[in-house]
C-alpha cells in the first residue's frame, strides 16, 4: 500500500505508516514538478553519472587478482592512497544505492517505515528526501487508511442491498464501485468542457454550482474534505458543503445524513465562492452536460430552493460523522424499576444543571468508573491495614471526608460513573476471546470500539469471517456488533483481557469513542495547545491506569502528569526525558520481539489465547507530551513501525501537527473538540483539566494507607448524644432489616423511593449533592423536576422539629443534610464504640463494659438486610460494607478482652460469637475464640473449633497466624482433626 509523506519533503524526514482512511491528495503545483525534475536529475547524477565517471578515470575498483600477500610487500605510494579513496568513493556509492532501494520499496509498497541500511544515517536521509520529492506528483505518493472514518457507520442490518454496503465501504469492495466508473467519468469530462466555454471569467459570486461525486481511482476515493480543498481552498470548509445537502434526496433516492458517507453519482451543491474545472453551473449554461444528467441536477437543485439547507457559506451546524445507528433509549422515568442501564452519558440532556460539579468528570462514564472502583479498593485497603495492624498506624473506621475540589470531584465520579457499562464492555471482550478460542480461532486486530446505547460496535483491522454467536456482523465485514441485550448473557470468564489497550477519547452522537492504542499501525500524534493536549493525556493516562477491561499494563509518562501515580503506582511509571524514553523502548522493543519469536506467535493477539494467558503480552503504552526533536521523531517511528505487533502503543504530543511517522493525525481544540478530519472524526473530547487532576490525585493520596500516622483520627464524624436526654426524634435502623420509627409510612408508591433516599443521607452525614441523590435513584438519569419534587415529599415526610427548623436541610455548598434529631443505629453504635475506647469508657471500668455490651446488642445482621431486588446499587460505590464488619469485630474483640481481664472465658466467647454473625471472615475473632476456649481448659472443645476452622477454610487452609497460634494452644491439633473428620 502506498505510504503517506508529509506535504513538503522537507518538513518530514521519515515516511508514515498507514492508517485506516484515504488521506486527501494535495493537489500538485508548478513548484512541485519542478521539485520531482530536480530530484530526478540529482538521482540520476548520483546512481549513473558517478559510477560512470570513475568507472571512466579510475577504473573498476576491484583488482583482477586475489593476491593478499602481494599486496602486503608492495610499497606504499600515492597510487595506493588513490586506489584506497577510489575505492571509499565506490563503496558510498554503493551504499547510497542502496538507500535509494530501500527508500523506494518503502515508499512503493506502503508497509512500516524503512528498513535502516547500516552505518548510512545522512546518506538515507539524503535518499529519502529525493524520493519523496520524486515521488510528490505521483500516485503512490498517497496514503490509505482501512476506514476509521467508517467507524460506527449507521447500520440497515444485514439485508443492506449489495451495492449499497459497497460504497459505504470504499476499502473493500472497489470491484463494485468500479462499475459506474465509465459514467462518472464522462460526466467529469463534460463538466471541464462546460467550465471551459463557460469561462470562469463569466461566473458571479453568487451562482449556483454543483459537483458530481467522482468514483474511485485505484484506492483513493472522494470525500467532502477533498472537495472543499480543492474548490474552497479549506478543507475545514467541509460543514458547509454538509449544511447545503444533508437530507435532500439524491438521483439514487438516498439521501445525505453522515458527512464521511458520500456516493459516486450523488450530487452537491456548492458554496457561490466555489471554483474549479470539474464544476458544474447550472444545466442552462453547461449545454454540454448530457440532458439526463441536466435533468437530475434540475430535480436536485429544486428540493433546495427555500429549504433550510439551501443556505450557503455558514456552515454553522455541527458536521454529522459516521456512527452507530441509535436504538431508542429506555424510559427514564421508568428507570427506577428496571435493572441499571449502559450510560453513555453521566445525566441526560434534561438534566442540565451541574450543581457546579465538574462537568469533564460527568461526561466520562467509563473513566469515571474506574477512578471510583479504584477508589473504594484503596480505602477498603487502608481499613483492612489499619485494623490487622497494618503500616501507618491505627486510621481507625473511618475514610477521610474530602472538602473543596475534592469533595465537588467524588461527587462528579459517584454522578457520573457507568459501572454495569464497564462490566458488559468487560464480559462482552472476554467472552468473545473465549468463544474465538474455543473455536481455535485468532483474536482479531481490533482498531476501535463504539458503545452506543448499550451496544458494542468493533472494527477490525480487516475482514476476519463471521463472528460467533451472539456477536453479528456490522455493516460490513469489518464490523462486528453485539447487543445489549445480548452481551448481559456472558458471565465472568476465565480468560485474559484481550483488548487493553482501548481508552475513551470522546463522543460523537451520543456514541462514545474507544481507540485501541496498542493496535495503532505507527504512531498517533495530537497537536494543540499545551493545556489542551495536557487535559487529553491526563484522561488517557487516568483511564488506562483505572479501568476495569484490562488486567496488566505498563504506561510509561514522559512530560506531564508527575503527581498521577497515586491512581495506580503498580501501572504508571515516569520517565525523565525522551532520551531515557528510546533507551527504554529499544530494549523493551528487542525483548518482545524475542519473546514472540521464541513462543512461536505472530503477535501479542496469538499470545493472549494460549496456555500462559494471564502472565504474557500485556500492553505497553506510552504517552509523551513532549514534543520529540527531528531526529527522536524518526528514532520514535522505527520503534513505531512494529509496535502493534508487539502490543505497543504510542501518543505523542506535537505544537506543528506534522510529527514523521505519526500513522493517525488529531487536534484538540479550545472548545473540547478532538478533530482527525482525515479519519472523518469530529469528537466532544474526554478531558481531565489540571485542576480535576490535582483534586482526583487527593482523593487518592488520602485514602493511602501508607501514609502514615499522621492520617486522619479515629473519631467518627458524627456523633451522638447516647445520653437519655439525647433521644432521636428520627431512628432508622439500618443494621440488619431496614426499619424507621418516629415517621408515619408514606403512602405504597413512593415509599420505596423515600427510603432509600433517606438510608442513602443516614450514611452520608457530610451531606449529600442533589445529583448524587438522583443519580442513585434514578442510575439512568432524571429530570430536574422530578427530582426536586422527591426532595420536597421527602422534606415533608421527615418534618421539622420542634423549634420550627426543617430535619432536612441544605448547607452552603448546596448539599443536603439531615439534622441531628434523625439518626441511625449505625451511629449509634460508632458513637458507643467510640465513647468506651476514646471516652468515659477509658477511666472506668463499669461504663466501658456497658457500653461496649450495648453496641453489640445493636447488631442484627448485615447492613439493609432485607433490601429489594435491584435497589440500592448505589452501595457498590460505598465501602460501608467494609466499615461494619470491622466496627463490629473491634467491638466484640473490646467486649471479648473486657471480660477476660475478670477471666470470664465463656462471656467473652459469647461476645466474640455476636460479632462473627455479623463479621464471620475476620481472622482476629476466630484467633480470639480460639484464645477464649483454650482458657475454658476444654481440650474437646478446642479440638471441635479448630476442625470447624479447618472445614471452614477449605482448599485455601488456615491462614498462617492462626495456624501458628493452633501450634501454640494445641500441639496436637492435625492428628487430633484428622481423627475427627
Amino acid at each position: 500500500m502506498p505510504r503517506r509523506r508529509s506535504a513538503s519533503s522537507s518538513s518530514s524526514t521519515a515516511p508514515r505508516n498507514r492508517t485506516p482512511q484515504p488521506v486527501r491528495v494535495r493537489r500538485r503545483t508548478f513548484g512541485d514538478f519542478v521539485k520531482a525534475f530536480l530530484a530526478f536529475v540529482a538521482l540520476l547524477v548520483l546512481l549513473v553519472g558517478v559510477p560512470l565517471a570513475l568507472a571512466m578515470t579510475a577504473g573498476w575498483p576491484f583488482p583482477d587478482t586475489f593476491e593478499p600477500m602481494e599486496w602486503l610487500r608492495q610499497d606504499i605510494s600515492v597510487q595506493t592512497f588513490l586506489g584506497i579513496l577510489t575505492f571509499v568513493v565506490w563503496l558510498a556509492w554503493a551504499q547510497f544505492t542502496a538507500c535509494v532501494l530501500v527508500e523506494m520499496k518503502a515508499a512503493l509498497s506502503g508497509v512500516g517505515v524503512p528498513g535502516r541500511v547500516p552505518g548510512a544515517g545522512p546518506s538515507q536521509l539524503l535518499a529519502r528526501q529525493l524520493v519523496a520529492a520524486l515521488l510528490l506528483v505521483g500516485a503512490t505518493a498517497a496514503s490509505f487508511t482501512p476506514g476509521l472514518s467508517q467507524l460506527g457507520q449507521g447500520l440497515d442490518g444485514n439485508q443492506r442491498p449489495t451495492v449499497a454496503a459497497a460504497q459505504q465501504t470504499p476499502g473493500f469492495f472497489a470491484q463494485q464501485q468500479e462499475q459506474a466508473a465509465g459514467a462518472a467519468a464522462a460526466l467529469a469530462e463534460q463538466a471541464s468542457h462546460a467550465e471551459a466555454a463557460s469561462g470562469s471569467s463569466a461566473r458571479q459570486e453568487g451562482d449556483t454550482k454543483f459537483y458530481r461525486i467522482q468514483p474511485p481511482e485505484g484506492r483513493h476515493h472522494d470525500s467532502l474534505w477533498e472537495i472543499a480543498e480543492r474548490h474552497l481552498g479549506d478543507g475545514r470548509r467541509y460543514k458547509e458543503i454538509f449544511e447545503l445537502n444533508k437530507d435532500r434526496t439524491q438521483p439514487d433516492g438516498s439521501k445525505l445524513s453522515e458527512a464521511s458517507l458520500i456516493r459516486p453519482g450523488w450530487i452537491m451543491e456548492m458554496p457561490g465562492d466555489a471554483r474549479g474545472g470539474d464544476l458544474v453551473e447550472m444545466p442552462d449554461e453547461a449545454p454540454q452536460v448530457s440532458p439526463e444528467v441536466q435533468q437530475q441536477i434540475h430535480d436536485y437543485a429544486r428540493t433546495g430552493q427555500g429549504g433550510d439547507h439551501a443556505q450557503g457559506g455558514g456552515g454553522s451546524g455541527a458536521a454529522q460523522v459516521s456512527v452507530p445507528e441509535q436504538r431508542p433509549a429506555p424510559d427514564p422515568g421508568h428507570a427506577g424499576h428496571q435493572q441499571q442501564p449502559d450510560r453513555q452519558h453521566a445525566t441526560p440532556a434534561q438534566e442540565s444543571s451541574s450543581f457546579g460539579l465538574p462537568e469533564a468528570l460527568l461526561a466520562a462514564p467509563l473513566l469515571a468508573a474506574g477512578l471510583l472502583g479504584a477508589l473504594g479498593h484503596r480505602r477498603r485497603q487502608a481499613l483492612w491495614q489499619s485494623a490487622f495492624g497494618g503500616v501507618g498506624g491505627r486510621r481507625g473506621m473511618e475514610p477521610p471526608t474530602p472538602t473543596g475540589d475534592a469533595q465537588d470531584a467524588q461527587d462528579a465520579l459517584l454522578v457520573g460513573a457507568d459501572p454495569e457499562g464497564v462490566r458488559l464492555l468487560d464480559r462482552s471482550l472476554r467472552g468473545l476471546a473465549a468463544d474465538l478460542a474455543a473455536e481455535s480461532r485468532p483474536l482479531p486486530t481490533v482498531y476501535a470500539a463504539w458503545l452506543s446505547n448499550g451496544d458494542l460496535h468493533l472494527q477490525l483491522a480487516q475482514p476476519s469471517g463471521k463472528p460467533p454467536a451472539p456477536w453479528q456482523l456490522g455493516q460490513d465485514q469489518t464490523f462486528w456488533m453485539l447487543a445489549k441485550d445480548d452481551a448481559g448473557r456472558y458471565e465472568d470468564a476465565d480468560t485474559a483481557a484481550p483488548y487493553p489497550g482501548l481508552v475513551s477519547l470522546g463522543t460523537m452522537d451520543d456514541s462514545r469513542l474507544l481507540l485501541n492504542l496498542e493496535a495503532v499501525p505507527g504512531i498517533v500524534s495530537l497537536s494543540g495547545s499545551e493545556a489542551d493536549r495536557a487535559a487529553v493525556f491526563a484522561s488517557v493516562a487516568a483511564e488506562l491506569a483505572t479501568n476495569g477491561w484490562s488486567d496488566r499494563m505498563t504506561i510509561t509518562l514522559v512530560g506531564f502528569g508527575e503527581d498521577l501515580t497515586p491512581l495506580a503506582p503498580n501501572r504508571l511509571r515516569h520517565l525523565d526525558d525522551i532520551e531515557a524514553l528510546i533507551e527504554t523502548m529499544e530494549a523493551e522493543t528487542r525483548q518482545r520481539r524475542g519473546a514472540l519469536g521464541a513462543a512461536g506467535h505472530d503477535s501479542v493477539l496469538t499470545g493472549r489465547t494460549g496456555p500462559a494467558q494471564h502472565t504474557r503480552w500485556a500492553p505497553h503504552l506510552v504517552l509523551l507530551a513532549a514534543e520529540p526533536s527531528a531526529e527522536d521523531a524518526v528514532t520514535l517511528a522505527e520503534l513505531a513501525a512494529d509496535a502493534s505487533r508487539l502490543g505497543i502503543g504510542y501518543l505523542v504530543g506535537t505544537d506543528s501537527g506534522d510529527l514523521p511517522g505519526a500513522a493517525w493525525e488529531m487536534e484538540i481544540t479550545g472548545e473540547g473538540k478532538l478533530l482527525a478530519p482525515l479519519l472523518g472524526l469530529e469528537l466532544d473530547a474526554q478531558l481531565l483539566p489540571a485542576a480535576q487532576q490535582r483534586a482526583v490525585v487527593e482523593l487518592f493520596v488520602d485514602a493511602d494507607p501508607d501514609r502514615g500516622p499522621d492520617g486522619p483520627a479515629n473519631t467518627p464524624p458524627f456523633l451522638v448524644d447516647i445520653s437519655e436526654q439525647g433521644r432521636p426524634a428520627v431512628y432508622a435502623r439500618l443494621v440488619g432489616p431496614y426499619e424507621i420509627i418516629g415517621l408515619d409510612s408514606p403512602d405504597d408508591e413512593r415509599s420505596a423511593l423515600l427510603h432509600e433516599a433517606l438510608a442513602l443521607l443516614l450514611l452520608h452525614r457530610e451531606g449529600v449533592h442533589p445529583r448524587v441523590l438522583s443519580s442513585a435513584l434514578w442510575p439512568r438519569g432524571v429530570t430536574d423536576d422530578v427530582r426536586e419534587a422527591l426532595i420536597e415529599r421527602l422534606r415533608s415526610w421527615l418534618g421539622t422539629d420542634p423549634d420550627g427548623t426543617p430535619r432536612l436541610g441544605t448547607d452552603g455548598t448546596g448539599r443536603l443534610t439531615l439534622a441531628k434529631s434523625v439518626v441511625s443505629d449505625l451511629d449509634v453504635l460508632r458513637s458507643l464504640y467510640h465513647e468506651a475506647t476514646q471516652g468515659r469508657g477509658v477511666d472506668s471500668r463499669a461504663v466501658r463494659g456497658r457500653l461496649l455490651t450495648d453496641a453489640l446488642v445493636l447488631v442484627r445482621g448485615p447492613l439493609l438486610a432485607d433490601r429489594p431486588e435491584g435497589r440500592y446499587r448505589w452501595l457498590t460505590h460505598e465501602i460501608v460494607d467494609a466499615q461494619l464488619p470491622l466496627l463490629v469485630a473491634d467491638t466484640g474483640l473490646a467486649l471479648s478482652a473486657f471480660h477476660m481481664e475478670k477471666n470470664r472465658a465463656q462471656k467473652a466467647i459469647e461476645a466474640i460469637e455476636a460479632a462473627l454473625r455479623t463479621a464471620p471472615a475476620d481472622e482476629r475473632l476466630w484467633n480470639e475464640l480460639l484464645r477464649a476456649t483454650h482458657a475454658l481448659d476444654d481440650p474437646a472443645r478446642l479440638t471441635a473449633l479448630a476442625a470447624d476452622l479447618v472445614a471452614r477454610s477449605g482448599a485455601r487452609g488456615l491462614p498462617p497466624r492462626t495456624e501458628a497460634l493452633l501450634d501454640e494452644l494445641l500441639p496436637a491439633w492435625r492428628d487430633a482433626v484428622a481423627a475427627a473428620g
